[in-house]
């Protein structure tokens, strides 16, 4: 049971954030469940896909940081970012709730913390505690970063028509090279690397803030009545 509350725990508290960051008008709950149970989903194709990708790109791939680049940027980013970016897409893009840019974000992020619920889970079984209270403050806070980052994008490819493609690429790249950067100092293991690790953990964040804040200030539901779904 401890397993179980500290693997699910860090996953709550981040999407119960986030609900409450969204101020000025609640998204439906039914939807931002199916938003983290598609998220949760989503595993089975990741999986399927990183093992494809090991199995057939990796092994081009011989010196320890060229292994560590092909696994952190084309299996795990590649793969994780791709799913969660096509979920979020099906779930919201036509969907009359995504009707403000902050919307973007919550639905992203219900998506990428579905899908870090579940890598929680067995990363957390399969290693013990000391994994778990690692991953609380490093793994899933960086899965909800790059939710953040993905929706924030995707809010203003819905409404900025203008300037779509150049935002719906960016709704997939920014994820992707930062969950890439992310692996890859870690995978590596090289000592400068690491150095930059913590620094690197502060810049996401701050980052996430900025596009949080940003979204947030210019909600169009601000000077009206909440409503409270």
């Amino acid at each position: 049971m401890n397993l179980l509350i500290i693997a699910v725990a860090p996953v709550f508290i981040i999407l119960a954030y986030i609900y409450y960051r969204d101020k000025y008008e609640k998204e439906p709950f039914a939807l931002l469940i199916r938003g983290l149970v598609a998220g949760m989903l989503i595993t089975v194709p990741v999986i399927f896909t990183e093992q494809l990708v090991d199995a057939t790109i990796t092994p081009h791939f011989n010196t320890k940081i060229s292994k560590a680049f092909s696994s952190a940027f084309l299996m795990a980013a590649l793969c994780e970012e791709g799913f969660k970016y096509l979920a979020v897409f099906l779930l919201i893009w036509k969907n009359k709730n995504f009707n403000e840019r902050f919307d973007g974000i919550v639905y992203a992020v219900f998506v990428s913390l579905g899908f870090a619920l579940v890598e929680n889970i067995m990363y957390v079984f399969s290693n013990g505690m000391q994994v778990g209270l690692s991953r609380a403050f490093t793994a899933v806070p960086a899965h909800a970063i790059f939710g953040i980052l993905m929706g924030y994008h995707l809010g203003l490819a819905r409404f900025l028509p203008a300037s779509r493609p150049f935002h719906l690429f960016n709704a997939f790249f920014f994820p992707f090279l930062f969950h890439g950067l992310y692996d890859f100092i870690l995978m590596s293991q090289h000592p400068i690397l690491l150095v930059c690790f913590a620094p690197f953990l502060v810049y996401m964040w701050m980052r996430a803030k900025k596009r949080l804040q940003a979204h947030s200030e210019a909600s169009v539901f601000k000077d009206k009545p909440m409503n409270n779904q």
